[in-house]
Order: structure tokens, then sequence, then C-alpha cells
């Protein structure tokens, strides 16, 4: 990432934010999932600029609380775009300022660049061990619960919730950490699906292979995100008591009252919002 510097100017918020972040690092400036602030920040900076495309209007982020705490936002838009914007808001507008660990899908880091950008950012692998012991250090985690199924949505799909993965909530339970949902209104029409060509993707190497409605018509140049506004609502904690290896019936029971919780969010933000782009 040596190439960042001089062509990237780090963003004024972005440094205030990170100047305020406890991390404790190693001689070389990395911590041991590989996160590094003073790269990061640029990568923050290219981050915040995408951010203030989709002009994402927050709200709630003061229900974020401070140490341990798991983030469960609903996915969508086809790229993590919604995790961007989490995170950049997080940085900038948490008090106090969270470096947010996404949790990735394990074929990111088969990219080329993506890879290391993701590792120096703080981005880690959705490995459970990882989690765990990132939620124990009493780092914030931002974890997808529909994983690639629900970024990989179509149109007619669209702030539809699909089964959510239990896993988050056995960590949950075992790290003894609140839960905050999230709603993203807005990504589900910056880039638009009607298909997903699952041949392709499989041949890709790639979880989902969507195809836009226009791609005969602009070729790749169909899939640049539309200026749609984000809205990104942090709903209040929400804290579970249990065994982290209860039976499945018993977990499902609690993942269903988050997923419930997200869901009328976004069903709360749709009826608000009365343009995609304004």
């Amino acid at each position: 990432m040596g190439f960042l510097p001089p062509l990237v100017e780090v963003d004024p918020d972005i440094q205030a934010a990170f100047e305020r972040l406890p991390v404790e690092l190693n001689e070389l400036g990395y911590d041991e999932w590989g996160f590094h602030p003073d790269k990061a920040k640029y990568l923050y900076t290219i981050a915040r600029r995408i951010f203030d495309y989709f002009r994402p209007q927050i709200e709630g982020i003061e229900n974020l609380p401070q140490g341990r705490v798991l983030i469960v936002p609903n996915h969508s838009g086809q790229l993590p775009l919604d995790g961007l914007v989490i995170a950049v808001a997080c940085m900038i507008h948490a008090d106090p300022s969270r470096a947010v660990r996404a949790m990735a899908e394990r074929w990111f880091p088969t990219l080329p660049f993506v890879n290391t950008a993701f590792s120096r950012s703080g981005v880690v692998v959705g490995d459970p061990i990882n989690c765990r012991n990132l939620l124990e250090a009493d780092n914030a985690i931002l974890v997808f619960p529909e994983g690639a199924r629900g970024s990989g949505k179509t149109w007619d799909q669209r702030y539809q919730l699909v089964q959510f993965g239990r896993g988050f909530m056995r960590l949950a339970l075992q790290t003894k950490s609140p839960i905050v949902p999230v709603s993203v209104v807005g990504a589900e029409e910056s880039i638009i699906s009607v298909y997903d060509a699952k041949p392709l993707a499989k041949l890709l190497g790639m979880p989902y292979a969507p195809i836009h409605p226009l791609l005969p018509v602009l070729g790749l140049l169909a899939y640049m995100p539309l200026p749609t506004r984000f809205y990104v609502d942090f709903g209040a904690p929400l804290s579970f008591e249990g065994p982290f290896d209860d039976e499945d019936d018993i977990i499902d029971e609690k993942v269903g009252v988050v997923r419930t919780t997200v869901q009328s969010m976004i069903d709360r933000r749709l009826s608000l919002r009365a343009s995609v782009f304004a």
C-alpha cells in the first residue's frame, strides 16, 4: 500500500478519528489481525469519498456501546458498499470512534490487492475463532448473517431478509456481547440485479454473478453504482442469555428476534423514504 500516501491526502475527520483509537500494535505498526492504522487511514479516506457519494443519513449511532459489540445489519447491493458505509459512519460519527472489524466472505482474500487492503483496514475472514478473539479484545464486529445470499439479492427480492445464520448468536452468547441491529436502505437500488448467473459464478469462483438489466447496452458500465441515498439506522442494543452451544431450535428463536427487528427497521425506513435519490 506504499503507493497510497503520495496520491491521497488523509481526510481531516479520518485523521482525528484515528488519533483517538485505542489500538495495541507491535513494533511494525500492526495489530495481531493485520490492521495497520497508518495505512488504514488512507484506505478510510478513499472509503470516505465513497461514503459521501451516497450522502448517507445516519440515525441512532449513539446506540453503539463502548467495548465489545456485534453490529448486525441486512446485506444487499452486489458489492459490500453497505459495510463500507457502516464502517466509515462508526469511525467518524460514533463517540468514541470505532474501528469496526468486518467479517468478510472467505473468497475475498483470493482477490489480488483486495485481500491486503481489507486486512490493513481491519477486515478479517469471517472465522468463528477470529470473531471470538476480537470480541474478547473488546472490538466492534460487523457481521452480515445473510452472507453472500443477502448481498446477491435480485430486484424482486429487495429488502426481504433471507435466513440468518446462527454463528453470530452463538458468539454473542459465548462472549456475552450485545447485538446492535442495523438497517441499510438505499443499497438495493445502487446496483440492480435481475438474475444470478450461477454457472458463471462457479466458473469465476464467486458466490454469485449478478446480471444487470442494462448489461447488454452499457456493458460493465452497468455496474457503476448509482448515487442512491443510503439510510443507516442503528437500533437499541439487544442482549441474550443462555449457553452458546444450546440446541439449534433455541438458538434459532434468538436469531429470529434479531432478524425480525432488522426487518421491522427496514420496513419503517422504507415507509418514511420519499425518494430513492433525494
